[in-house]
C-alpha cells in the first residue's frame, strides 16, 4: 500500500494545486472540500497525513481535527491563512501536529510531510524502558503509564517525552527539540514545542500547572526532572 494522504480544503485552486504537488512525490491523495465529507473519508479509509484547511464551510477545521483526534493519532496538519498565534495555537490545541502558513512552496509542503511519516514510523534502533517516579515510559511498546495506567499520547507528543527522557534533567532549548521531535532541519517555531508541552502537562502531570516531570527552565527550554 503506498501512502494516503488526506487533504481537506474548500478552494478548488489550492486543493489541485495540493493534489498535483502531492502526486509528483508519488504520493497517494484523496481530496475533501469540507469537514463532512472529510470525515467520512477518513472512517472509510484512515490516511497516512491529514492536511486540513481552518476554513471549511460546515464543521471548521479545528472540529475536524478533534474528531480525527479522538479517533486516530495520524499526523495532522493544519493550514491556515494566517501566521495569527490564534489560529496556531488553537490549532495545535486541537490536536494538530503542526502547521502550515498558506501560501506555502509546494517543496515546503512536502519536507514537512516527509518529516511527518518520518516521525510516524518511528525509528528501529531499540531504547530502553525508562522510570520518573509514578510515570513509566517503554519507548519499544510506543506506550507511557503513569501510576500503572495506560496514557494516551499523540505520537508527537510521545516522541517529546522520549526526547526529554533520553536525557534526564539535561535543559533542552525549543530549537533543539524543534530538530530533533520535528525533524532535522526543520523551520518551524517555538509554539509548536510550547503547545505540545503544555497537552503533555495535561496528561502525565497531577496538576499541569505545577508540573513535576517536564518543567520549564526559564530562558533556556525544558527538561524531564529527576
Amino acid at each position: 500500500m503506498g501512502t494516503r494522504i488526506l487533504t481537506v480544503e474548500d478552494d478548488e485552486r489550492i486543493r489541485t494545486a495540493v493534489k498535483l504537488a502531492l502526486e509528483d512525490e508519488g504520493w497517494d491523495v484523496v481530496e475533501s472540500d469540507n469537514g463532512e465529507d472529510a470525515l467520512l473519508k477518513f472512517g472509510q479509509q484512515p490516511s497516512d497525513v491529514v492536511l486540513i484547511d481552518i476554513m471549511l464551510p460546515g464543521i471548521d477545521g479545528f472540529d475536524v481535527c478533534r474528531s480525527i483526534r479522538r479517533i486516530s493519532d495520524v499526523p495532522i496538519v493544519m493550514v491556515t491563512a494566517r501566521a495569527d498565534t490564534h489560529d496556531v495555537v488553537a490549532g495545535l490545541e486541537a490536536g494538530a501536529d503542526d502547521y502550515l502558513t498558506k501560501p506555502f512552496a509546494p517543496k515546503e509542503l512536502s519536507a514537512r510531510i516527509r518529516a511527518l511519516l518520518r516521525r510516524s514510523r518511528g525509528s528501529d534502533s531499540p531504547a530502553p524502558d525508562m522510570s520518573f517516579g509514578d510515570l513509566d515510559i517503554l519507548p519499544d511498546q510506543g506506550m507511557v503509564k503513569k501510576g500503572g495506567e495506560e496514557v494516551h499520547l499523540t505520537k508527537t507528543e510521545f516522541r517529546l517525552l522520549v526526547e526529554l527522557a533520553s536525557a534526564p534533567g539535561k535543559v533542552f532549548s525549543r530549537e533543539s527539540l524543534l530538530e530533533r521531535v520535528w525533524g532535522y532541519g526543520y523551520f518551524g517555531d517555538g509554539r509548536l514545542v510550547d503547545v505540545h508541552v503544555r497537552r503533555l502537562r495535561t496528561k502525565i502531570e497531577d496538576d499541569a500547572a505545577d508540573p513535576q516531570h517536564v518543567v520549564t527552565v526559564r530562558g533556556l527550554g525544558y527538561k524531564l526532572q529527576t
